[in-house]
Order: C-alpha cells, then structure tokens, then sequence
C-alpha cells in the first residue's frame, strides 16, 4: 500500500514540476499565475518528497506504521483541500478526480488497518516508562517499551 501510494504521490508531484502547461491545462491555471507558480511547485515537490519516502518504506511495524502516517496524512490535507475550494469555484471542478484518489487512499488504509505484528494491540509508553509483562519480562519492540 505504502509503495502504491508512493508512486501514485511522486507521480502526481513531479507532474507540474516537470510539465507545469500541461498541468494547468487540464486542472485550470491559478488566478495570479506568476505570483502562485512556487506555491504548485512547492507542493508538488512536497508531495514527491513524501512519495519518495512511502516507496523507499521497509516491511518492519514502525516503518509501516510511519508510512501509513504519511499516506494518511497527505491523502487527507489534498481531500480537505479539494471539498473545500472545489464549491467555492476557487479551484476548476478536475479537482474531483484528486478528491475522488485521495478518499480512495483513505479507504485503502483504513482497510489495510493498522500496525501488524507485536505492535497491533500495545500502547507505548513514554520516555522514562517502562512495562512489565504478565511474565515479569520487559517488552521491547525497536527501543520502545509497551503494555497491553
């Protein structure tokens, strides 16, 4: 999920990095084009820099974990955008399509569920805490200390 997102986000980003025309031909020109181009280009770089770090994701809990924070978070922040400026006519009515990925991306996630493993159903505990087990062993996954 991670890497599909990933290659989904880098591709979508460097778009207007790499063609700027063709992008805004089909999702509409900005209202002050001169003065707004480094803001596409800044989230467009932003976004193939998330991208770039889903894709380059390890199979261990906590990088996964991350990864899906990432995914989540951008997929969310582009929705939110897009529901909100699409009514207002501020944005040209293409931006359907991305709110239509970027919900897609939320479900695939929140269908893959959480963290797999010995992480799934622990509760980390802060700096300085520490946890004893039912066995009276100390539980540690990656450093980090955790109880059920």
């Amino acid at each position: 999920m991670a890497r599909a997102q990933g290659l989904f986000d880098v591709a979508c980003g460097a778009w207007p990095l790499l063609h700027l025309r063709s992008f805004e031909f089909f999702f509409g020109p900005r209202r002050m084009k001169g003065e707004q181009d480094w803001l596409v280009k800044t989230v467009s770089g932003l976004l193939v820099a998330g991208g770039w770090g889903q894709l380059g994701a390890s199979a261990s809990p906590e990088s996964l974990a991350q990864a899906r924070r990432v995914g989540m978070g951008t997929a969310l922040t582009l929705l939110a955008v897009d529901v909100a400026y699409i009514p207002r006519g501020r944005i040209r009515f293409t931006h359907v399509l991305d709110a239509a990925a970027e919900a897609m991306w939320l479900v695939a996630w929140m269908r893959a569920g959480g963290i797999s493993g010995p992480e799934r159903c622990k509760k980390p505990l802060h700096s300085g805490g520490s946890a004893i087990s039912g066995t009276g062993r100390r539980n540690t996954v990656g450093g980090r200390s955790w109880v059920r």
